[in-house]
């Protein structure tokens, strides 16, 4: 019987490579989500329900990440599943603009052309996105996982960026044929840079050293015979413990970090008399924190690795601690806004913000951590359904997470005379699904969840035995 090749690992160029995968995946999805509602809205006067519902469309199609995950367990290669998905998306995306122009003269026609576009939208996010991940975590070591999410999740902002700031000049004077060219533009750069990034990527990797922990979870396409139908596999990791408690923990936090994104601004606006261009800043203020508690997962991520040999240092770079403790200040930073909310006027809401933004960063950094190491944990050539189960659920609690902050926050204002109060109501709800949040991952997380690349490594159990993991809480 051959032994399976070893496991190759990815240096910050490889990791640089995929960054500017996201980036591409960013820059159609910025333009279908925001400037395509934008223009519903604005230009066209129609309902701001219509793109409302076609964004929450293009995450409820992303519960089809398990399967896609399962796709590229059975290939063996994650590559052609990240440039098909981003060939379905950047149709998705053309698909969405000519159906936009379309609603100026047919608008039944267009928002059916419309529903559609969403559609492969939602499924190019969920193949490319779900397999990109998983590439990350089969071939990043556990010494740079902090850093790669990070440069990964910033290369995607940037692609946010870019694309919002070339495209709002090119769409200008606007009208519905510049809208398709400008979306055909965007999408076949998108397509080119993609392509180009993942151009023998998986093949030319270094090779980890025979005594690296790393070979212990070789690369192995999946067998010719016996190969395991689609709900055998999410039936099997469903039933490991950990993947199952990660699953509702990524839904309950997530749920929680964006329940508040849609009424952070209105808030500002009503109970502090911010004009809408400050609120437009105030966002800025907390995407700046985002970033800064990305930044300082990622260096101390860097830090602990290089003081792994020291028995304090080296938790500086724990994932569970980064974690736990990004959850924990994040239920804080929302306490905060209840007391704003009562207080009103004459409390410090830009530094309450900006501090919220660190804790989601640092939070959000130290989940995708854990989830790059778990996803290699437990059954063997399950990883793309582990993490198509995990992106999934982050999905549907995007997808829900504006429909029952705004809604929320409606019901408060309705039953409640203040406004203020209202929405402290509702920052109080929030602050609670964070603590619980961090009361999931405290049982999740095992002590050797550390960034440090002299962590233990997780054994692979073999293709039919359950995961190990520890569920208990631990120092």
């Amino acid at each position: 019987m051959n032994n399976p090749a070893p496991l190759q690992t990815f240096g910050w160029l490889s990791v640089a490579r995929l960054g500017l995968v996201q980036a591409a995946l960013g820059a159609i999805v910025v333009l279908t989500t925001s400037t395509l509602n934008r223009v519903m809205v604005v230009e066209l006067a129609l309902p701001a329900l219509l793109p409302g519902f076609l964004v929450a469309l293009h995450y409820l199609v992303q519960i089809t990440r398990p399967r896609m995950g399962h796709g590229s367990d059975v290939g063996g290669r994650r590559t052609p599943w990240i440039m098909g998905g981003m060939a379905v998306l950047a149709t998705g995306g053309i698909t969405a603009s000519l159906a936009t122009a379309w609603m100026a003269t047919n608008r039944p026609a267009g928002m059916a052309l419309a529903v559609a576009g969403f559609v492969l939208i939602g499924l190019g996010v969920s193949a490319s996105g779900t397999s990109l991940l998983v590439l990350l975590a089969k071939r990043v070591p556990s010494g740079r996982r902090a850093g790669a999410a990070t440069m990964v999740w910033m290369m995607m902002i940037f692609g946010f960026a870019m694309t919002a700031g070339l495209a709002g000049h090119w769409l200008d004077p606007y009208s519905p044929a510049r809208l398709v060219l400008v979306t055909c533009i965007v999408a076949a750069a998108a397509l080119t840079l993609t392509a180009a990034a993942l151009y023998r990527l998986e093949e030319r990797a270094p090779r980890v050293p025979a005594n690296s922990p790393l070979q212990q979870a070789p690369i192995q396409a999946a067998p010719s015979t016996g190969r395991p139908q689609f709900l055998e596999a999410l039936q099997q990791v469903w039933s490991e413990p950990a993947a199952r408690r990660f699953t509702i923990f990524v839904f309950v936090s997530m749920l929680a970090y964006s329940a508040q994104d849609l009424i952070l601004e209105p808030f500002a606006g009503t109970v502090f008399g911010f004009t809408p261009g400050a609120s437009t800043q105030l966002a800025g203020v907390q995407h700046a924190g985002v970033l800064l508690g990305m930044l300082l997962v990622a260096a101390a991520g860097a830090w602990g690795a290089r003081q792994a040999h020291h028995p304090l240092w080296r938790h500086v770079g724990s994932l569970r601690g980064w974690t736990i403790g990004g959850c924990v200040a994040s239920g804080i930073a929302m306490a905060g806004l209840v007391a704003a909310g009562l207080t009103g006027l004459g409390w410090p809401l830009k530094e309450n913000v900006f501090l919220l933004g660190v804790a989601n960063g640092a939070f959000s950094i130290g989940a995708i951590g854990s989830m790059m190491r778990m996803a290699n944990e437990g059954r063997q050539s399950r990883e793309g359904v582990r993490m198509g189960l995990w992106g999934a659920a982050q999905a549907v609690a995007f997808g829900l997470g504006g429909l029952v902050g705004t809604a929320a926050s409606d019901i408060a204002r309705f039953l409640i005379a203040s406004p203020g109060v209202a929405y402290a109501s509702v920052f109080g709800l929030e602050a609670a699904l964070f603590l619980v949040s961090a009361a999931l991952a405290w049982k999740i997380s095992s002590p050797t969840s550390s960034l440090s690349p002299t962590a233990a490594a997780p054994q692979a159990t073999g293709p039919t035995a359950p995961g190990s993991y520890s569920l208990t809480p631990q120092a």
